[in-house]
């Protein structure tokens, strides 16, 4: 029998990397979006005619129930949330309802009608937030700093219970900062490699941003979600933490994606205390040893590479708004 998938949050980065992974191993491949007046299906356009789409929301026990019953996955990988950590703060408890309590309700719904489907739940290392030992690994006490960390660890621990309350082969991967071009514009990344862009273009002269010094564990989404998929395939439910394992500042960020379209980064940016975040989270590095002991997972794309990357996309892409007939000669990766 065919393999069928279901991804929640389809239409965002991880949702489309995900979608293309299962798709070159022979998944029938369903997703799910909210219905918006504007749907936004542009990460994925390219697979449309390949993945059936199905309109529901975390929010709607009963389409939810109806949703599993009818598509009858084998795997459903829940990656749908309020995914923006500085929307939390000024959405807590839509936050709460969309990235916590939605877990709950997908899991509830599976449990209502196939305990026997495997599900994947988006844990995110912005549950340790404040953390209490540095590298972090999957027995490290979380403490978020955000609505949107509080809404996670939420929404791992009822994966976890609904694990041991129910047998149900439900796990979490507790992923650390990755990115690509497809970000969101929102996400601080790609904020910079956009803004690198249209500076060099001559669209924009500087780029506001807070903390320069927070540092992360950065990796490329599309190799994250092969480590989605490993879980599932194990005999038994695990969670793991994936990451890279090496820590750079915002700023390390912003010094090469600069640095690759040949500007200096202290002519264009500009520290705007509006961007620090009400509780920062000063360091998050990961101890992806487990994962790589037991799903044979390690990253592929260095962190320069990654940023190179997204600077190129966003170049490539602007560049044809600002000067339709403007050559982009991109620099070797």
């Amino acid at each position: 029998m065919a393999n069928i998938s279901l991804i929640t949050g389809i239409t965002g980065q991880d949702g489309s990397y995900l979608a293309e992974l299962l798709l070159e191993k022979g998944y029938q491949v369903h997703g799910c979006y909210r219905r918006t007046s504007t749907n936004s299906f542009q990460r994925i356009e390219h697979l449309l005619d390949q993945v059936e789409m199905h309109c529901t929301d975390l929010m709607d026990q009963a389409s939810l129930e109806r949703l599993i019953a009818k598509v009858k996955p084998t795997e459903v990988y829940n990656l749908a949330a309020q995914s923006f950590v500085g929307s939390s703060w000024d959405q807590p408890i839509l936050t709460g309802e969309v990235t916590g309590l939605g877990v709950t309700r997908l899991l509830e719904a599976i449990r209502m009608v196939d305990t026997s489907i495997r599900f994947y739940q988006a844990s995110s290392s912005e549950m340790y937030g404040k953390v209490h030992e540095t590298p972090q690994r999957e027995t490290t006490p979380f403490h978020p700093r955000s609505p949107y960390g509080v809404a996670k660890a939420y929404g791992h621990w009822m994966t976890v219970n609904y694990r041991e309350s129910y047998d149900m082969f439900a796990c979490g991967g507790i992923l650390f900062n990755h990115e690509s071009p497809r970000r969101g514009l929102e996400f601080v990344t790609r904020k910079i490699s956009d803004a690198v862009a249209r500076i060099k273009l001559g669209m924009a002269n500087e780029v506001r941003l807070g903390n320069l010094e927070a540092r992360r564990d950065w990796g490329f989404a599309g190799d994250y979600v092969e480590a989605m998929w490993l879980m599932l395939q194990q005999d038994a439910p695990v969670d793991y933490v994936i990451g890279t394992g090496e820590t750079y500042r915002v700023g390390d960020f912003v010094q090469i994606a600069f640095e690759r379209v040949g500007l200096n980064w202290e002519d264009h940016v500009v520290i705007d205390p509006k961007f620090y975040r009400p509780a920062e989270v000063d360091l998050l590095l990961a101890d992806p040893a487990k994962a790589q002991a037991e799903l044979n997972w390690t990253p592929k794309m260095p962190f320069r590479e990654l940023v190179e990357t997204m600077v190129d996309h966003d170049l490539a892409r602007l560049s044809l708004v600002a000067k339709p007939d403007l050559k982009v000669v991109r620099k070797s990766a």
